[in-house]
């Protein structure tokens, strides 16, 4: 019989514990990317309170507890990723709509005769609240044919009925 090298074939013990090993590092790697990506995500949907970003859905659940294949686990980090990416862009967006609207409550603050009847809501702005900014005639009628505008914020949120 000729001497064979298993190593040198790949079909031994040595290659499984290496394979096993590749594997496992694999594994550990891909869990802590995982973990950083949901904190992440996290952080960003916290940031986003009381309006998470739409595009930012749960995952399906699965049928029940189970250890992920190396596919599996890449695809749910792939997952996180896109959700992410979704998060952050939908607060870009938000960062970009309220800085407008803080724009425009300058202006009208600045100059209410050429904002007449613009309202701008404390939740366009980013703040709590149901106020609402609105240019109105000053004195009714009477300041509206006179071009006496002011800038009212509302007493805030409806009385409940």
């Amino acid at each position: 019989m000729a001497n064979v090298d298993v190593r040198a074939t790949g079909t031994g013990a040595g290659h499984h514990r290496s394979t096993h090993g590749a594997e496992r590092v694999a594994r550990t790697q891909l869990r802590a990317q995982i973990a950083t990506l949901e904190r992440q995500l996290s952080d960003a949907l916290i940031a986003s309170f009381p309006d998470p970003a739409p595009a930012v859905a749960a995952p399906v659940a699965s049928a029940g507890p189970r250890v992920l294949g190396l596919g599996e686990l890449e695809a749910v980090r792939d997952a996180l990723v896109e959700r992410l990416a979704g998060a952050r862009e939908e607060a870009f967006r938000r960062g970009e709509r309220q800085e407008a609207a803080r724009a425009l409550l300058e202006r009208m603050l600045l100059a209410p005769g050429r904002h007449k009847f613009v309202r701008v809501a404390n939740r366009d702005l980013g703040e709590d609240g149901c106020g609402v900014w609105q240019v109105r005639p000053r004195l009714g009628l009477i300041g509206m044919l006179m071009g006496w505008w002011q800038v009212k914020l509302s007493s805030g949120c409806p009385l409940a009925g």
